[in-house]
């Protein structure tokens, strides 16, 4: 009997090594069924974790961390050398909407290239992903808003035919056993700037014509046509109810008239923006239920509401089922990619690092700069410039300033030849005159502070709102790396705690890089923390931080 109960035990025990792996594992079986049930094996705290743009890693069941965020406007963005390809503006100026597919397909095969390069067994960081947050199908009508250059022009249909280019070019073809990457559609909807009041924004004057008209039709072509795997949906509120927390937006609309059944990503704080600025919820748990039961299925920025979760179903705001509808439209996008599964399996490992910034990529995208130019007039026919002239002045700020040329959420290109570049590889230099003439705005940067000398004769920043003029004096001075630095000052939203503002003031001072005056925190001063959106100078994925006291 005992020796039966052994052979029985041998028996089972193989019969479990045969069947291999769990289900979710299985690369064999759909995405659908692998996700169901990977979902049972969680706990909700888990579930919640992977809800964040920064999904934190499950070593339990062997899933690494991964990154939600990554940048693709015009090339791989901030993550090194990249074929830099015109801005999305300029894109849009040459009607080419093949040209523009073509150029994606070539950023796909950068990002893939990159991202298996840069793979390792602990999972991606920021801008390492396979998630790429473009293209940017808002209408730009107001010159104004500086990031306009990020959108395809004024109109509905043109910016349509581009998306649909960027996405296809980026999601790779259909039929592929793993998608190439994913592209996300946004900002959904209506966000045309200006910049300054996003998070405040109620726009409540919008008339239907122009909603369905003007504001939508780029984002519906996306959805229907280019099955884009990810929606952005913006900071400001519609109709008094911000976009990543309105049910029309994201589930009458999207959802049921469109038939969008992938994921939704919420601009980076913009959950936040529900209880800190629009005071449409009244703390970060009714937020969090707030944006998942309307249909944000990944909360990106600070304070990250969604960590509140099983908070809210423990007091019987939301139910563990509700979370879990979110949490299996996430894992069933990780698995279309491969991201999850071995690298040997994905086709699009065999893409080679050399495709980076290949002669190939560099020539189409020189072609699609000469077709984005239209010369308006030529008087006296003064173009092209004779060899002849004695002397040629070269004046502006914008002449010998290379990041100016990059655009914005851009990669690194290898050269850049800037404007007073170009007229001395074909000029004497005797024969060019060139002044910077003056600032684009100001001499004051956030990276001037850095240098002693500017920060001594300029120790104060004047700030104007609609409030009006306030000033502020610097206080602190310092960098930070957003992939590995343990300080996240964006936690520190109130100093009321005590321990919060000991732990914000020894930081700002330990890490302080310039010579300031000692600051001893008063109670009911006001601190301003100034950051920039990165500084790749220095360090890579950094930001140059200045805090003030305001006077």
């Amino acid at each position: 009997m005992r020796i039966c109960f052994l052979f029985c035990l041998f028996l089972s025990s193989l019969s479990i090594g045969a069947q291999g792996i769990l289900p979710f594992n299985n690369s064999d079986l759909p995405v659908e069924e692998r996700a169901q049930d990977l979902l049972q094996r969680l706990t909700l705290q888990e579930k919640v974790l992977l809800m964040c743009d920064y999904s934190s890693p499950i070593p339990r069941l062997g899933i690494k961390r991964y990154n939600w965020w990554n940048e693709a406007l015009h090339g791989v963005g901030r993550a090194g050398l990249a074929t830099v390809f015109p801005q999305a503006i300029g894109m849009a100026a040459t009607f080419d909407d093949c040209a523009v597919r073509q150029a994606f397909e070539c950023v796909s095969d950068e990002a893939r290239a990159k991202y298996h390069h840069s793979e390792n067994k602990e999972g991606s960081e920021r801008y390492q992903g396979l998630t790429f947050w473009t293209p940017n199908v808002n209408i730009f009508r107001d010159p104004r808003w500086g990031r306009g250059q990020e959108t395809y022009g004024e109109d509905p249909y043109l910016t349509s035919q581009m998306g649909l280019a960027v996405v296809r070019g980026l999601q790779g073809p259909s039929e592929s056993k793993y998608d190439k990457l994913h592209a996300c559609a946004k900002h959904y909807a209506v966000h045309s700037g200006p910049e300054w009041s996003r998070h405040t924004a109620n726009l409540n004057n919008v008339s239907p014509r122009d909603l369905w008209e003007t504001y939508l039709p780029a984002f519906k072509a996306l959805v229907q046509k280019a099955d884009v795997r990810e929606v952005m949906c913006a900071y400001q509120r519609l109709d008094d109810d911000p976009c990543c927390g309105n049910t029309r937006l994201l589930q009458q609309i999207l959802r049921d008239e469109w038939g969008f059944k992938y994921l939704v990503v919420s601009d980076c704080g913009a959950i936040a923006d529900f209880w800190t600025s629009h005071k449409s919820s009244s703390d970060a748990v009714h937020a969090a239920v707030k944006g998942t039961m309307a249909g944000t299925d990944v909360e990106c920025g600070y304070g990250y509401a969604y960590q509140k979760l099983p908070e809210a179903v423990s007091r019987g705001l939301i139910t563990e089922e509700e979370v879990d509808k979110h949490v299996l439209r996430l894992m069933e996008g990780r698995f279309e990619l491969g991201e999850m599964d071995d690298p040997s399996l994905v086709n699009w490992t065999k893409i080679p690092m050399s495709v980076v910034n290949c002669k190939a990529h560099k020539d189409l995208s020189l072609n699609m700069s000469r077709q984005t130019m239209t010369l308006l007039q030529n008087k006296n026919n003064v173009l092209p410039l004779s060899k002849s002239i004695r002397k040629i002045a070269v004046i502006g700020p914008n002449a010998d300033d290379k990041p100016m040329l990059w655009g914005n959420y851009n990669g690194t290109p290898n050269q850049t030849i800037t404007i007073l570049d170009g007229f001395k590889s074909k000029l004497k230099k005797n024969q060019i005159v060139y002044m910077k003439g003056c600032d684009l705005v100001n001499d004051q940067t956030l990276e001037s502070y850095l240098d002693q000398q500017f920060l001594n004769e300029h120790p104060e920043i004047m700030i104007e709102t609609q409030a009006g003029e306030t000033t502020w004096k610097i206080i602190s001075v310092f960098t930070e790396n957003v992939a590995t630095d343990t300080f996240d000052y964006s936690q520190c939203e109130s100093l009321d705690d005590i321990s919060t503002r000991d732990y914000f003031m020894n930081q700002i001072k330990s890490r302080n890089l310039m010579k300031t005056d000692d600051y001893v925190y008063q109670n009911g001063a006001q601190l301003i923390t100034l950051s920039t959106c990165y500084y790749p100078v220095d360090i890579k994925n950094g930001r140059l931080i200045v805090v003030a006291v305001r006077k």
